[in-house]
């Protein structure tokens, strides 16, 4: 009974994991680069990129080449927001670009569906669609021939 709980268990904690980590081919700057250039095309806002790696060198502190963009569409960004405040907090969207441990770049993003499960959202139509939207956008950045 013990280990069908320890399961039971288990399987929620993966399931309830809305990190979403993709492979890239490309190195971080070039797949910054692409997101960016995709998500201007998409017609979304770039706010800001965040170079974690330099920020950690500004305190004498080593970190994988890591950066961050966030981005968004305030239209969609203003619909959740009336809806409910709070979800602010968690906008704009975000994606870390990354070199791991074994030197493959990957990108991270949270599952869309995370916004309606901490915020009192009534928009599954809008986060489906964001959530294709995401997929696209770092599929696409990841792709490169040779970097």
């Amino acid at each position: 009974m013990k280990k069908f709980v320890l399961l039971i268990a288990l399987g929620t904690l993966l399931a309830a994991n809305d990190i979403i980590i993709k492979e890239s081919s490309c190195s971080v700057d070039k797949t910054v680069q692409n997101l960016k250039q995709i998500l201007r095309k998409k017609g979304l806002g770039i706010f800001a990129t965040i170079n974690h790696q330099a920020n950690a060198k500004m305190v004498g502190m080593q970190l994988q080449k890591s950066k961050m963009v966030i981005f968004g569409n305030p239209k969609m960004g203003t619909a959740f927001m009336q809806q409910d405040i709070t979800t602010g907090l968690d906008l704009p969207l975000r994606v870390l670009v990354y070199r791991d441990s074994d030197g493959r770049v990957k990108m991270a993003y949270r599952d869309g569906t995370w916004l309606s499960a901490k915020h009192v959202l009534n928009a599954p139509k809008k986060v489906k669609k964001m959530n294709r939207a995401l997929d696209k956008i770092t599929e696409k950045a990841g792709q490169c021939l040779r970097d």
